[in-house]
């Protein structure tokens, strides 16, 4: 049986880290219990837009504060998946304008080991659960491969 590349398997939403690490985020969030009864799914709909949900969403917009908290736990979960895999403590690092535009750094040590430019942030989400799940996991093993390419800079 010949050996499946990475890139073509499909990521299975509830068996991947990166998805299992973004829904601890989002329970660490609520310190009031208020979300204690809602599915993992349910916490994690908000990132999943649509071809409907996304049309509705005018072209140019401000993104609101819930959007780009949504993305700032989207990218701690990114980079506490990459911390857990190889030990190396990773800081997120988010430089936003008003408008929506901006960059997101994972930083380890003296590495970038994430750099994404963002833009039209109030449009941020994924047509499918199986597209976060894909996004999140190539983003975390980008981030790794970073890491084993360069340990003396990660670790320093």
């Amino acid at each position: 049986m010949p050996e499946a590349n990475i890139a073509e398997v499909a990521v299975q939403p509830e068996t991947s880290l990166f998805v299992q690490e973004l829904v601890k985020q989002w329970r660490a969030q609520d310190s009031y219990g208020a979300w204690e009864k809602k599915s993992d799914l349910d916490l994690l709909a908000p990132y999943i837009l649509d071809k409907e949900k996304r049309r509705a969403i005018p072209i140019i917009g401000d993104p609101d504060p819930e959007v780009l908290w949504r993305v700032e736990l989207f990218y701690n979960a990114v980079g506490l998946a990459i911390e857990r895999a190889s030990g190396v403590m990773v800081s997120p690092m988010m430089k936003m304008s008003h408008e929506g535009f901006g960059r997101m750094v994972l930083i380890a040590g003296r590495l970038i080991v994430v750099n994404r430019q963002l833009r039209d942030v109030h449009r941020f989400g994924f047509p499918s659960m199986e597209k976060l799940a894909e996004e999140g996991e190539k983003l975390v093993s980008g981030g790794l491969e970073m890491i084993e390419k360069y340990p003396e800079v990660a670790r320093y």
